[in-house]
């Protein structure tokens, strides 16, 4: 346990150190207010008609549509989202939902890796300390 604990300060510390842009991290985390702010415009062009505007999805999102397929989920921490790691993050991004059931498109061709990782730190910037020190523990950055 004291181990995990350490594992856990270290990875917050780690990710509040920002030796680039010297901006300091939003409260510890990985990103920093600029990426937010970038990412709120980046989720406005494609994201926000489907994930809705504070990142909460659509309700029945576990249970799929008249067409069969599944309904936006939440990415603000109160869906699964949370427990992916940046890689499977960026990845779902980059191919879409059509994969996993769903209708997302793929984002490849129109966003760079500034991009996607601004709109990762944005729709994270809704979850709670709590769910972000688990994605974190759960190797979060990875």
């Amino acid at each position: 346990m004291k181990y995990r604990t350490f594992l856990v300060c270290a990875c917050v510390f780690l990710a509040s150190c920002n030796l680039e842009s010297g901006e300091p991290k939003v409260n510890g985390r990985w990103y920093t207010p600029s990426q937010v702010q970038n990412g709120e415009k980046i989720y406005a062009k494609y994201c926000v008609e489907c994930h809705k505007v504070q990142a909460q999805g659509t309700a029945s999102w576990k249970e799929r549509d008249q067409d069969g397929f599944y309904p936006p989920p939440p990415l603000n921490g109160t869906a699964h989202a949370w427990h992916h790691p940046m890689s499977i993050l960026k990845k779902t991004i980059d191919e879409g939902g059509i994969p996993l059931g769903g209708r997302m498109p793929g984002f490849k061709e129109k966003l760079n890796e500034e991009s996607k990782l601004a709109v990762i730190s944005y729709f994270q910037n809704f979850w709670t300390d709590e769910i972000y020190t688990s994605w974190i523990s759960r190797g979060g950055l990875n």
